[in-house]
């Protein structure tokens, strides 16, 4: 769960890049003062993307200073906080952000996420649904994925996978929505079906420690010894130190 969360958080900083331009500035601010905050908040959002989180913090405070109400500031600093699990300075950027931007999508989404880690379940599926009603919306796949998952954790499994589905309607190459499905489908006893979704998934990104893993016990459960010692050989190879390995060895699978 806490490798799910660590590349959850890196998708925040990859979506913080992608929204750059995205937001409407709703503040008083001069344009001096905008593009000086706009400046520190990529300046920020790079330090995070290099895990010097102090330099970031330290930005994305500048940012602030130059416009308090720049929303994308907010939003940035309220991704920072939550990585480094500083919980009541993340919530208090994230309700800042969507007081000054309420209809960005990007920052619903990761509010959404965010209350889900906190089991927040039915507060974190607003967000979300908010984030997907923006018709325009330029990755309504990343908000439809995060819901499945926050369905997960609080055991909706139904739900989760509706979810899941919406997300590759919107985009079938969507890698984190189609290893959440072939987890999902394998935890369901439908094994064929999990493995169709983790090829799909191989047709798009490389393998983790994660996918492996699954895919040694999709292929135990369809006999299929051959390819089950081949992602054992490959986990072992691949990642050594990782969990997974462990757990494996563990197991004496």
């Amino acid at each position: 769960m806490q490798q799910i969360y660590k590349l959850c958080v890196l998708w925040f900083i990859i979506m913080l890049v992608n929204s750059c331009t995205s937001i409407n500035f709703k503040n008083n601010c001069s344009p001096q003062a905008k593009k000086n905050a706009e400046t520190n908040v990529q300046l920020g959002i790079e330090y995070m993307r290099r895990g010097t989180n102090d330099i970031a913090l330290q930005r994305l405070k500048k940012s602030l200073n130059f416009c308090p109400s720049f929303a994308k500031g907010h939003n940035a600093i309220a991704v920072l906080y939550e990585r480094v699990r500083e919980i009541k300075k993340s919530e208090y950027h994230y309700q800042q952000a969507i007081k000054f931007d309420p209809n960005n999508s990007d920052i619903h989404s990761n509010y959404g996420q965010f209350l889900c880690q906190l089991d927040k379940w039915e507060e974190a599926e607003k967000h979300f649904l908010k984030a997907i009603s923006n018709p325009v919306y330029r990755i309504p796949e990343v908000p439809y994925t995060n819901a499945g998952m926050c369905a997960l954790r609080n055991k909706d499994f139904d739900k989760a996978e509706d979810y899941f589905r919406n997300a590759l309607q919107k985009k079938p190459e969507f890698p984190r929505a189609l290893y959440q499905i072939a987890s999902l489908s394998y935890m369901n006893g439908h094994y064929p079906q999990a493995n169709s979704y983790l090829l799909r998934y191989l047709k798009v990104a490389k393998h983790t420690s994660l996918t492996l893993w699954l895919g040694i016990r999709i292929e135990k459960a369809l006999n299929n010894r051959d390819k089950e010692a081949s992602y054992k050989l490959l986990l072992r190879k691949n990642f050594p130190d990782s969990k997974e390995v462990q757990t494996l060895n563990q197991k004496n699978y």
